[in-house]
């Protein structure tokens, strides 16, 4: 598997409590906090959930 590289850059307040689980799930807790994780099919529909609150990249 590929890995991505997933930073936060914008912050989760005012949003949905799913979105908010979803990021926490991530392990995105501070604004401009980054994980490498395994492009898995779960870990991209994480993504694609709050794609409009962090930046993506290949690792």
């Amino acid at each position: 598997m590929s890995k991505i590289k997933i930073t936060l850059v914008k912050s989760a307040i005012d949003r949905p409590e799913r979105q908010k689980l979803t990021l926490q799930a991530l392990g995105l807790n501070k604004l401009h906090a980054t994980k490498e994780v395994e492009a898995t099919p779960q870990i991209l529909g994480m993504v694609r959930a709050v794609n409009h609150l962090v930046k993506v990249e290949q690792a």
